[in-house]
């Protein structure tokens, strides 16, 4: 649940140490008879509130700054593309919205390995043939998934007119998607790989790699839109060719990562990679598949919340959209809680640790209300300063402008507290490997009393685009009580019994 509507989506996908096992000998290859990971071992006592604390912070701050570095990747796209025209920014922002909406469910759902894997761990020691296969289910699952998603992004052009756009704009996003769409693989193995580091906890890698490739992508957009240091100048086509560079210099880190780490090396996920788990492989399916769902959920009410902006008034959208911004930039801190104590929950999952999980769960719970609460503070008291970083709030020329993105930001500081709420109780369940039931209070919520009254308010009412956000908040609200209300009633719905593979 990281962006606010379908482009939003795209730019946060384009985006889960602490909890591993006390270290044991290396495990024989797995056509040796001996299986000494397999082997109960003692865990270690149940952190108390302040080394929860400790570990959950440590965990989720690096994946969260990762989050918001992912942000600024992308905001160089723009900064780029821009330079080529309003044609080709609005182009790119129309096959972005399709890529990113495609790609990120995607790696949504082969994101379920994090749970399995943490489970694993904390079930079995280090776990190195379970994680192992788990990875590699992943992996295969990746590929596979990815094939489905490009075939999908390959139907851009009929979606363009399906959608009316104009015909240029819709021939110029149609060539964008014909190259971009083979960045999606890559963008869905980075994923995976991701996850394997921040649960064997190394999250810290994820920082780096993400912003070495800030770098990349922007060195790549320099050379491959206009034609500098030697390379041809492609234009937009070489902006999705830069995505496409930096997505295969990420895998390439994470690769070499994972390689020289020797915690993470141990596990050679690569290892016997042509033989089947079916059982693994269902199982991610199982967990993830709802997981893409509710991606889907929340991703399209915010894109139809754009729509709705759009019949009322291309001021009350501009202003939409500068809110918006802000409001899912902040969101990227809870959104790191949460993918934290997906990890967290799972480890005590795995480890039948009742304790752990309830420490690890309110844990999370608490850092990214506590956040949000800071955010809707600023939102509050000093909305002019946001707005600045996108627009001047002091010319008059965007008086009208300021005045109704402020106005905005006023709700979304009310819903910073359940949007918050949200995403961390989402992570703590998924930790739980439940995943079906919350997708359906995310549809119920996003929909029902979420878009049915923002499209109320917003188009029957003279509240207008006020309505739609009203409408937002309530959706918010209504999944943030309903997952926590879940996540309160875990054991008594037998929510904390392990069901390993």
């Amino acid at each position: 649940m990281i962006g606010k509507s379908c482009g939003h989506a795209a730019a946060l996908l384009l985006q889960r140490g602490t909890i591993a096992a006390p270290a044991l000998p290396p495990t024989p290859p797995e056509a040796y008879p001996v299986r000494p990971a397999m082997r109960p071992v003692a865990h270690p006592p149940t952190p108390g509130w302040k080394a929860e604390a400790s570990e959950t912070l440590r965990l989720a701050g690096p994946l969260a700054l990762a989050n918001m570095l992912q942000m600024l990747t992308y905001a160089i796209d723009v900064i780029f593309i821009a330079r080529l025209g309003s044609d080709e920014l609005a182009a790119s922002a129309l096959a972005v919205a399709l890529f990113g909406l495609v790609m990120w469910s995607l790696q949504s759902l082969t994101g379920a390995v994090a749970p399995i894997m943490a489970a694993e761990l904390g079930a079995r020691g280090p776990a190195l043939r379970p994680v192992r296969r788990s990875m590699r289910m992943a992996l295969w699952l990746s590929v596979l998934v990815s094939l489905v998603g490009m075939s999908v992004c390959a139907l851009a052009g009929p979606l363009m007119q399906l959608t009316g756009q104009e015909p240029h704009i819709g021939a110029l996003a149609t060539e964008y998607m014909s190259v971009l769409l083979w960045s999606g693989p890559l963008m869905i193995i980075a994923g995976v790989q991701r996850n394997f580091v921040a649960t064997l906890g190394r999250p810290v890698f994820a920082t780096v790699i993400t912003a070495v490739g800030i770098g990349v992508n922007a060195v790549a957009n320099y050379m491959f839109i206009f034609g500098n240091w030697g390379a041809p100048e492609l234009g937009l086509q070489g902006a999705a060719t830069a995505t496409i560079i930096t997505s295969f210099a990420i895998v390439g880190m994470y690769a070499l990562a994972i390689r020289f780490d020797p915690r993470l090396h141990r596990y050679h996920i690569l290892g016997y990679f042509w033989r089947p788990d079916w059982p693994r492989f269902a199982e991610i399916l199982r967990i993830g598949t709802p997981i893409a769902i509710t991606v889907l959920a929340e991703a399209g009410v915010f894109g139809a919340a754009a729509f709705l902006m759009g019949r009322i008034g291309a001021l009350e959208l501009a202003a939409h959209t500068l809110a918006l911004n802000l409001a899912a930039f902040a969101f990227q801190v809870p959104f790191g809680v949460g993918q934290a104590a997906t990890i967290r929950v799972g480890y005590f999952f795995g480890a039948q640790d009742h304790q752990g999980m309830t420490r690890a769960g309110w844990m999370g719970i608490a850092m990214g209300t506590g956040f949000m609460v800071l955010t809707a503070a600023t939102m509050l008291l000093a909305p002019e300063t946001l707005l600045a970083i996108y627009i001047d709030p002091a010319d008059p020329a965007n008086a009208a402008l300021t005045g109704v993105a402020m106005g905005f930001l006023f709700i979304a500081a009310a819903f910073q507290l359940s949007d918050g709420v949200q995403a961390v109780a989402a992570g703590a369940l998924r930790g739980l490997k439940d995943t079906r039931v919350p997708m359906w209070i995310a549809i119920f919520s996003y929909w029902v009393p979420g878009f049915g009254l923002a499209a109320g308010l917003g188009l029957a009412t003279p509240l207008a685009g006020t309505g739609v956000w009203i409408g937002l908040a309530m959706g918010l609200t209504c999944a943030a009580v309903l997952l926590s209300w879940r996540w309160w009633r875990r054991e008594q719905l037998g929510l904390t019994q392990a069901r390993l593979a």
